[in-house]
């Protein structure tokens, strides 16, 4: 029998992964750009494991696929007191949670189910909350805090009061960890010693039933037949609906593409910028474009000397060339950042100018500072292409030559993605390379998020560990803020203390692309990075 070479067996076993899927089922794969950190929507912190879950999950409200717009999802209404204190959540009747080998649900979604989902992240030592996990987005906006009760009015209806009015918290509902699940499954693992199934063999209400998954090959779907919100009848002509997902977990680019070209994935996540043009030739494939709301950027360790002193990190800024990094890596996709506001979002500052690229600057600052002769430090780059980074070594590799030019000598490092994210978010490097995508449209998402003090200690998405009183006094001042304009001048304060401290370098905002085949009918791309296959259809 003919050895098997080792190039060909990713491929066969997604072949028999696939081949679990019924004989008739019309299935659309996915080619994802890499493995989900966690399949709970409550630890999950990329977009990558934020795709994976909200083709199982349904949140309280969510946002209308393609916009910022909010609608309601398992919540069909809501009402909100005089002093914006008090939200008060009516739940949709009938909805059903899917079932698996181990549980089959008793009854349709309830104010139980929604009170378990959030009381699990707001109560510390609560049964459910993973091992060495804190749930990093719910204590990175701060909810702890801000939450004063959470309870069951009656079957159909929750009450979260807060401690304060928040312009953001509606808006931070619809994210992935305010995905609601099934209290009476929980019941279940945690009277069989099996907490752990939760992330593992996950239960929702969402429009597809988790079937499997194989970390570096694939995750497996299935339509679910009881979803809540069916679609409605379209043309004959307008395609099937899937009966089967599957995201096949490809983390090359040009590998992406030789896929969706075979005809082996349906669509595909983030083609390289120099494929653009043979895409746009192939008559079997529709390139799809889309500004999102992102940032590319370089963090810079404030904790770790002598990137505490804003002296070194102003002359980091000033030495490279963000604008040949965006040429030669980004194309015609990518524009130069200047703050980490995405131009497109209400709050960001126009005014302020954009950064100088000044060598003669940059060795001046070093020299001020007490590095006239330059000093050595590590700088970790992305392993996998991503929204807002199509190479991270390529841009590394720019960065060190601009660094060199000033006597900063830099060592290259880099992990596999669940590695690099885990040893970024413990506070390992002094220098990364890292990038955003919004998950609300809001401008809090950036700057209190990835910048506030709360999420500043190890664990946080403040990679910069950077805490600045001045500038998190605005951020927080803008949440309480009920008037767009009063926000919005908040936060342009906020944007020019960042100038001024430099925690990060700004590298750049990104047009996102996908591509799909032309049998694909009804997929969008979406602004805060999602992709959603609900009622999504294939051509015969």
């Amino acid at each position: 029998m003919p050895r098997l070479d080792r190039r060909s067996r990713p491929a066969l076993l997604l072949a028999f992964f696939l081949a679990a899927q019924p004989a008739a089922a019309r299935t659309l794969v996915f080619c994802s750009e890499g493995n989900p950190e966690s399949l709970d929507p409550a630890v999950a912190t990329t977009t990558t494991a934020m795709n994976a879950t909200w083709q199982m999950f349904n949140s309280l409200v969510e946002f209308i696929p393609g916009t910022t717009d909010l609608r309601p999802a398992l919540a069909e209404s809501w009402t909100v007191s005089e002093d914006g204190r008090d939200y008060v959540f009516t739940l949709r009747d009938g909805v059903r949670f899917h079932a698996n080998a181990r549980f089959t649900p008793s009854r349709p979604m309830n104010a139980d189910d929604v009170v378990f989902s959030l009381m699990r992240q707001w109560k510390p030592g609560h049964q459910f909350q993973p091992s060495g996990n804190v749930f990093g987005y719910f204590r990175d906006l701060g909810l702890p805090d801000l939450i004063e009760a959470i309870e069951k009015i009656d079957g159909r209806n929750v009450r979260i009061r807060l401690r304060e009015a928040d312009a953001t918290f509606l808006a931070n509902l619809a994210q992935a960890f305010g995905s609601i699940h099934s209290a009476e499954y929980a019941s279940l693992l945690e009277a069989t010693n099996a907490t752990e199934e939760l992330a593992r063999a996950p239960i929702g209400t969402g429009p597809f039933v988790f079937a499997g998954y194989r970390p570096d090959l694939a995750i497996r779907y299935r339509a679910f037949a009881d979803y809540w919100r069916r679609p409605q009848a379209d043309a004959a002509d307008s395609g099937r609906p899937i009966e089967g997902l599957v995201f096949s977990i490809t983390p090359n680019a040009a590998v992406r593409l030789t896929k969706v070209k075979a005809g082996e994935c349906q669509v595909m996540a983030f083609p390289g910028p120099a494929d653009l043009d043979a895409i746009r030739a192939d008559p079997s494939l529709t390139l799809l474009a889309r500004e999102e709301l992102n940032v590319a950027y370089l963090a810079l360790n404030t904790t770790r000397a002598p990137l505490d002193d804003v002296r070194v990190r102003r002359a980091i800024t000033a030495a490279i060339d963000r604008s040949a990094i965006v040429e030669g890596v980004f194309g015609a996709s990518g524009r130069p950042a200047k703050n980490p506001l995405p131009p497109g979002m209400w709050a960001h500052d126009d005014a302020l100018p954009e950064i100088a690229f000044d060598r003669a600057a940059a060795r001046r600052l070093l020299a001020e500072a007490g590095f006239p002769d330059g000093f050595e430090t590590d700088l970790w780059f992305l392993p996998v292409s991503r929204p807002y980074n199509p190479n991270g070594r390529r841009v590394a590799d720019m960065i060190q030559a601009d660094l060199a030019s000033v006597g900063i000598r830099v060592r290259l490092v880099t992990e596999s993605w669940g590695a690099y994210r885990t040893a970024l978010y413990g506070g390992v490097p002094s220098m990364m390379l890292y990038g955003w995508t919004s998950d609300n449209g809001d401008p809090d998402n950036f700057l209190n998020i990835l910048l506030g003090c709360k999420a500043a200690p190890p664990g946080g998405a403040n990679l910069a560990r950077w805490c600045d009183p001045e500038y998190d006094a605005a951020v927080q001042a803008a949440r309480r803020a009920v008037d767009r304009e009063e926000r919005a001048r908040l936060y342009r304060t906020a944007q020019g203390i960042f100038r001024r401290e430099a925690p990060w370098v700004p590298l750049a905002h990104t047009l996102v692309h996908m591509v799909a085949r032309r049998d694909v009918v009804g997929f969008q791309m979406d602004p805060l990075g999602r992709h959603l296959f609900e009622g999504v259809r294939l051509l015969d």
